[in-house]
Order: C-alpha cells, then sequence, then structure tokens
C-alpha cells in the first residue's frame, strides 16, 4: 500500500505537467515519460501507462493502467487504480478498454496505426481459429494482414498486433480468450476469414451454441 500511496502522491504533485505533455517538445516528451514510468516501476515494474489527451479543451486526460496482457499483474493494476485520487482533470483506468470507434472500423473509415514503419488498420484485419483449449477456453487464432510479407522480419509487429487486438477486444477479453496467435499473409481469396472486429462476436455466438 505504501508503494502505491508513493505512487499517487507523486502523480498528484506532477498533475498539471503530465496532463501538459502533448503541449511538450519531443524531449520533453520523453522526459516526462520516463519519470512516470520509473515512478510506476517503484510499485510494479510489470506493468505499463498510456496518457489519452481529450480532444475538446476542457475534458478531462486519462491515464490507463495496463498489465500489457500478462494476468499475473492484474491485480497491481487493480489495486493501483482502487485507491487513485479524485483529480477534477483525470480520469484513471484499470486496463485497456474495447474501442469506443467500432462503427468506424466497422466501415473502414478507421485512423491507420502507426508503429515505427509499420502502418496497419484494424478494419483490414481478418483471422480464423486453429485450436480451442477446452480446459482454459481460449483459442490459438491465426491473424491475417495484407502486408504481411513487408512486415515479417520486422521486431514490432507482433506486439503492433497485440495492441490492436486489446484496443478492438479490451485487454481482459483479449487475454480471456486467446491463447496463441499466429500471423500470416492476407490470401488472395479471404472471404472464409472473419473479422478481427467481429471476435466478440464470435465468442458470444459459441456461448449461444454452448
Amino acid at each position: 500500500m505504501k508503494k502505491i500511496n508513493t505512487f499517487w502522491n507523486w502523480f498528484q504533485d506532477n498533475n498539471q505537467t503530465i496532463k501538459n505533455l502533448i503541449n511538450e517538445t519531443p524531449k520533453n516528451q520523453k522526459h516526462i515519460s520516463f519519470w512516470i514510468n520509473k515512478n510506476l516501476s517503484y510499485y510494479c515494474k510489470e506493468i505499463d501507462f498510456m496518457i489519452v489527451f481529450p480532444k475538446i479543451g476542457n475534458t478531462k486526460s486519462e491515464l490507463i493502467i495496463t498489465a500489457n496482457g500478462n494476468p499475473e499483474y492484474f491485480n497491481h493494476v487493480i489495486d493501483l487504480v482502487d485507491i487513485a485520487p479524485q483529480l477534477k482533470n483525470w480520469k484513471f483506468t484499470a486496463f485497456i478498454q474495447p474501442t469506443e470507434r467500432i462503427d468506424k472500423i466497422i466501415g473502414g473509415l478507421d485512423e491507420p496505426y502507426i508503429f515505427q514503419e509499420i502502418t496497419l488498420k484494424a478494419s483490414e484485419l481478418k483471422f480464423l481459429t486453429l485450436e480451442y483449449h477446452k480446459k482454459t477456453h481460449k483459442f490459438d487464432i491465426i491473424v491475417f494482414l495484407k502486408n504481411y510479407n513487408l512486415y515479417c522480419d520486422t521486431k514490432t509487429l507482433q506486439q503492433a498486433i497485440f495492441i490492436i487486438m486489446q484496443d478492438i477486444l479490451g485487454e481482459n477479453s483479449f487475454f480471456q480468450n486467446i491463447n496463441f496467435v499466429q500471423l500470416a499473409q492476407m490470401p488472395g481469396n479471404d472471404e472464409e476469414l472473419i473479422h478481427l472486429y467481429d471476435f466478440q462476436m464470435f465468442m458470444d455466438t459459441l456461448h449461444f451454441k454452448g
């Protein structure tokens, strides 16, 4: 508990600086992000953060605490957010939540994700199941993307796909339902494949049949 309070005390003291992060120079952004991560690591080295800045001037910024999908540290995330301070300009969230932009993704109007040299659109990703594990109730799946052959040697590709999947499904759902993800080139005929944004509907249909 002491380590949790230490983090929140530090955050409260620096919350105005952090809120203004988006307006800082790249050098200062890197410096501020380093200290957020440093102070968070004093509590738990295995959890991470994301900041979502408001598009409208007077609304709240959001600090998302994530376990990077590792269930072993879910309780650390929950415990930290449970005693977050009440700050007028901040919202604190445990775990990456399902995106609210799903209608745009379904319509193909979503903005691309850019990870270093990789550019991906969630609306263009499709999947098939490989195996279902009865003991864990999790799936092994294969995710197909148009430019896999272009990006397949890129170290950040798997990480990029995981981030997109967490954004679409939410961190909890992703790691409750998916055991293993294999990546592959989108075939010429992709009519048998399922859009990744339909994964939750796919799961709901299975539960209904069950």
